[in-house]
């Protein structure tokens, strides 16, 4: 456990236009925004949605964002995925910006059928679903339908913050609200998840406690919390698991 006692986050709740620039611009302007924020957490795909029919050029428009991204995000944690060129294919790949760098990326393993993202994506593997520490505290990454797996939340187990972006449908609004906080109480961690505000999404960001205590508005476009670290250590020692 790291020695810091709180991690002031934001997930952001947006959604996505169909020109890629306006995306990005509203992202650039949120991390001015939230400055003083140490964590911002983007929905899944925000910056082209999945545009299957323009995929090529949704790459190349993310390769360039990420570098533009990059240059501006200092002392900030700034997550997000992206459509990702690899080997002969495409890959969704989350993406962990922290002091000019990547400090982790991760491609989504677990593709959602009922969006035909085995048509156009190639699956990531279960085994880089592993956790990461960057300044102390130790993170993991859900991307989506992955938060459906209870062996990845084994996988998981331990960490300190757990990071869902997403695009999750508004029919299966309930499970995103019940899956997550569920997670964050089987696993007695943060859970922050930033999902689309699209109007067929489920919208249901969340910043949610080892406690299971959920800040939620679906009508805000940015949600801030602050994750007090100490709540998971009090919580393992409480409801001891082993």
């Amino acid at each position: 456990m790291t020695s810091k006692k709180t991690l002031k986050a934001v997930t952001l709740q947006l959604p996505t236009k169909a020109r890629y620039q306006k995306n990005l611009d509203r992202v650039l302007a949120l991390l001015d925004q939230h400055s003083d924020d140490d964590l911002i957490v983007v929905p899944e795909l925000f910056l082209t949605g999945y545009d299957y029919e323009h995929i090529s050029t949704a790459e190349k428009f993310s390769a360039n964002a990420i570098k533009i991204l990059k240059k501006r995000v200092e002392r900030q944690i700034v997550v997000l995925t992206i459509i990702k060129k690899e080997n002969e294919g495409f890959v969704n790949q989350a993406i962990v910006i922290h002091k000019h760098k990547i400090v982790h990326k991760q491609n989504k393993a677990k593709l959602f059928r009922l969006g035909d993202e085995h048509k156009y994506f190639q699956a990531g593997k279960t085994k880089k679903i592993k956790p990461f520490e960057i300044d102390g505290v130790s993170y993991a990454l859900l991307i989506c339908f992955e938060l459906r797996f209870k062996e990845l939340w084994k996988q998981i187990e331990g960490v300190d913050v757990v990071l869902v972006p997403a695009r999750w449908g508004l029919p299966r609004k309930q499970h995103l609200e019940i899956l997550s906080r569920g997670l964050a109480v089987m696993n007695q961690t943060f859970v922050i998840v930033s999902n689309s505000k699209d109007r067929d999404m489920a919208s249901s960001s969340a910043l949610i406690s080892p406690q299971g205590e959920v800040i939620s508005d679906d009508t805000q476009y940015a949600l801030q919390g602050e994750l007090k670290l100490n709540e998971i250590k009090k919580m393992r020692r409480y409801i001891v698991l082993d």
